[in-house]
């Protein structure tokens, strides 16, 4: 069972994500919060595998409520679900540790389909939002560039694709130790903190 808390400042979003995720036999919605600090003092309490977050909302926004989270508590995954595609909203949402980006037009099967896939490690961004980091791409880069290895660019590609370590294990062919073992170093490598960093880096850097 996937158990989700909906961070939204609209009470009627909230009681209508609720009514559709309570459909879904996976998914169990916990808590609904009305700002980003009671999401992520509701995620502390009642320890979510998915915060589904609005991105503006009065006093304390999604972006602080997404920061707290991915900095204070392993393993809870967020999602951001917004009306909001703007550049500035969408980089404050990366920056701040999001797990995903979508947005609020998808329909239903879409938005269930995304929560079980953050909640499975797989970072999960709508078409228009993955358009807009590749935009933000000023040169193409060559991965020689950042020192990066034949295996470590492999290893960017299929994070990309959405894979999760085993899935990258089975197409590369190698130990699902080798990949997270592999993906750890890349991290460092490249001063980066998680999967989604690495997605946006590469894609910003058109690596892939």
């Amino acid at each position: 069972m996937i158990k989700v808390i909906i961070a939204d400042d609209v009470q009627i979003l909230r009681t209508g994500l609720k009514a559709v995720l309570s459909q879904d036999n996976d998914i169990q919605v916990v808590g609904e919060a009305s700002d980003g600090k009671e999401a992520y003092e509701m995620s502390i309490r009642l320890r979510p595998d998915v915060v589904l977050m609005d991105m503006r909302m009065p006093d304390f926004d999604g972006g602080y409520g997404t920061r707290q989270i991915k900095q204070k508590l392993n393993g809870v995954k967020v999602l951001v679900l917004t009306t909001f595609d703007d550049k500035e909203t969408v980089q404050k949402a990366l920056s701040s540790g999001a797990d995903g980006y979508i947005l609020k037009e998808m329909d239903n099967a879409q938005i269930i389909n995304s929560i079980k896939a953050v909640s499975g490690g797989i970072n999960v961004f709508c078409d228009n939002i993955f358009q807009s980091i590749k935009q933000e791409t000023v040169m193409p880069s060559n991965p020689d560039d950042f020192g990066l290895t034949e295996r470590e660019t492999e290893f960017l590609r299929h994070i990309c694709d959405g894979c999760d370590n085993k899935e990258i294990a089975h197409r590369m062919f190698l130990a699902e130790g080798t990949v997270r073992n592999g993906i750890s170093r890349l991290l460092e490598k490249l001063h980066l903190k998680d999967r989604t960093q690495l997605a946006v880096f590469a894609i910003k850097n058109n690596i892939i």
